[in-house]
C-alpha cells in the first residue's frame, strides 16, 4: 500500500474513496459479526439469561468505545489536515500525545470499575438472575479495556496513515482470534461468560501489537514522538471527536434504558429479543460508519488542500452508498429473519423463535434512514465543524430516540418500544437534510478564508 495514498493524484477520486471505503467496511463487518459470533456462543453453550446478561454489559463497552472514538476521529481527522498541509511533525505530535492520553484514561476507568464493580452492574440494569453473569463478564472486560481504545484508535490512525488495508488485516486477525478463543473457552473449557470476556480481551490485545508494529516501520509516515501534552491540541481533539462519541456513548445508554424498559413492560424474555436486535443494529451501524470513515480522511485531506470540488463528490459518493447499504438491510431482514434469529434461538422454541422475528422485522425499517444520518454527521466532522455534527449525532443516537420511547410506549404501550426506532431515525434524517442544505454553502466559502475559518472554530470550541 502506497503511503501517500492521500496525494497520489494519479489515482481517481473514486478509486481512492473506494480504496478507503471498502477495506474500512470490511473492518468494521468483521468486528460486527465476531462480536455476533459472542452472543451466538453465548447463547448456545451457556444460555438466554447468559445472552441477555451480555447484553446489559454491553453499555459498558460502548462506554470504553465511545471514548476510543472521541480521541481516533479527533485525531484522524486534525493528522489527516496537518497532511494535507505537509506538515509531518505536527502530526507525530498529535499521534503521540493522543495515544498516552488514552493509556491514562483507560487505567483511571479499570480502577474506577473494579472498585464499584457490583454497583456498575446494578446501574446497568442487572437482575437477581443475571447479576452473576454480568459481573463475571464486566470483571474480565475491564482489565483489557486499554487494549480495546488503543487499538481502535490505532486501526482509525493507520487509515489516515494510507493503509486501509493493512488496517483491515488487524481487525481480521481480531475476529478469528476471537472466534477461535471463544469456541475453546466456552464450548471446551465450558469458562462461560467469563471466556466469552477473556477471548474479547485477548483478541484485542493481538490487534493492539499488531498496529503498533506497523508505526515502528520505515514506511510508516507517522511515528512515535517524545510525548508533550499540548491543551488547545487535546481540546479539538476532544471536540472533533465528540459527535461520533456521542453517538456511540448515547448508544450504551439507549440500550441500558431500552432494557430497563423492556423489563418493565414486557419481561426479561423481551431482552433476548432485544439483545439479537442489538446485534443486527451493530452490523448496520457498522457499515454506515465504515463508509463515513473511508469518506473522512480523504474530506479532511481535501478541507485542508481547498479543494471543495472534490469534497462535493465524496459527500455524494457517500450518501449514494450510505442509501444502498441502508435499503439493503431492510431487504434482507424481512427475507431471511429465520436465518438470522436462529443463530441465536432454537426454532423449536416456537413461541420466543416467533415473536423474536416479529419485533426483528418491526425494528428493521429503521434501518432504512441510519446510511444519510450517519454520512451527514461524518462529513461535518471531516470539516471540523463538530457543533452540526453533534446535531445530528446526538438526535439520532440520544434526543429523538429516547423521545420517541417514552411517546410511543405511551401510545402503545410495551408494543411501542419496536416502533421507536422509526420514529426516531426518520426525524433526524429530515434534520440532517436540512443542516446539510443550509450550513454547507458556509463551509466552503470559509475554508478558503483563514481568518473567519479560524473564527468558526472557535466558536465550536
Amino acid at each position: 500500500m502506497d503511503s501517500k495514498l492521500l496525494s497520489n493524484e494519479n489515482m481517481s477520486l473514486k478509486a481512492k474513496f473506494l480504496r478507503y471505503m471498502i477495506p474500512s467496511v470490511v473492518s468494521m463487518w468483521v468486528f460486527s459479526l465476531y462480536t455476533m459470533v459472542d452472543g451466538i456462543f453465548v447463547a448456545r453453550g451457556v444460555g438466554e439469561t447468559a445472552l441477555a446478561a451480555v447484553n446489559i454489559s454491553m453499555p459498558f463497552v460502548n462506554f470504553i468505545f465511545a471514548l476510543s472514538l472521541m480521541f481516533s476521529t479527533g485525531a484522524s481527522t486534525i493528522i489527516a489536515v496537518y497532511l494535507g498541509k505537509k506538515d509531518i511533525d505536527s502530526a507525530n505530535k498529535i499521534f503521540t500525545m493522543n495515544t498516552v492520553v488514552i493509556i491514562i484514561f483507560s487505567l483511571l476507568i479499570m480502577g474506577g470499575v473494579l472498585l464499584n464493580l457490583e454497583k456498575v452492574a446494578t446501574m446497568l440494569g442487572a437482575t437477581a438472575s443475571t447479576m452473576d453473569y454480568v459481573k463475571h463478564y464486566l470483571g474480565i472486560i475491564v482489565l483489557f479495556n486499554g487494549f480495546f481504545m488503543v487499538s481502535y484508535s490505532l486501526e482509525v490512525i493507520i487509515k489516515t496513515d494510507g493503509f486501509p488495508i493493512l488496517a483491515t488485516c488487524g481487525v481480521i486477525i481480531s475476529a478469528i482470534s476471537n472466534v477461535v478463543l471463544d469456541y475453546l473457552f466456552i464450548m471446551v473449557f465450558h469458562w462461560g461468560v467469563m471466556g466469552a470476556a477473556i477471548a474479547t480481551g485477548l483478541s484485542q490485545v493481538f490487534s493492539t501489537v499488531f498496529f503498533l508494529v506497523h508505526f515502528f516501520r520505515k514506511n510508516s509516515t507517522l511515528n512515535f514522538s517524545r510525548f508533550k501534552f499540548d491543551f488547545p491540541e487535546f481540546k479539538k481533539i476532544a471536540f472533533i471527536g465528540i459527535p461520533d462519541s456521542t453517538t456511540e456513548l448515547s448508544c450504551g445508554i439507549v440500550v441500558m434504558l431500552f432494557n430497563l424498559n423492556i423489563i418493565k413492560y414486557i419481561g426479561e424474555q423481551g431482552v433476548v429479543y432485544y439483545s439479537i436486535i442489538n446485534y443486527v443494529n451493530t452490523l448496520v451501524l457498522m457499515t454506515m460508519m465504515g463508509i463515513a470513515q473511508g469518506m473522512q480522511p480523504l474530506v479532511s485531506y481535501y478541507f485542508g488542500a481547498e479543494n471543495s470540488t472534490n469534497m462535493k463528490k465524496l459527500f455524494k459518493m457517500s450518501a449514494i452508498a450510505g442509501v444502498i447499504a441502508s435499503a439493503a438491510f431492510v431487504v434482507i431482514c424481512h427475507l431471511i429473519p429465520d436465518f438470522i434469529v436462529g443463530l441465536f434461538i432454537d426454532p423449536t422454541e416456537t413461541a420466543i423463535f416467533t415473536e423474536a422475528i416479529r419485533v426483528l422485522q418491526i425494528y428493521s425499517y429503521a434501518f432504512a434512514f441510519m446510511g444519510i444520518n450517519v454520512i451527514v454527521s461524518a462529513f461535518f466532522v471531516s470539516v471540523e465543524r463538530p457543533g452540526i455534527a453533534a446535531v445530528v449525532s446526538l438526535g439520532r443516537g440520544f434526543f429523538l430516540i429516547l423521545a420517541a420511547l417514552y411517546l410511543m410506549i405511551a401510545i402503545l404501550g410495551g408494543e411501542g418500544i419496536w416502533y421507536s426506532a422509526i420514529l426516531a431515525e426518520g426525524t433526524c434524517m429530515i434534520t440532517a437534510i436540512v443542516l446539510y442544505k443550509t450550513k454547507i454553502k458556509a463551509v466552503y466559502k470559509d475554508m478558503k478564508s483563514p481568518k473567519v475559518k479560524k473564527e468558526k472554530l472557535n466558536e465550536c470550541y
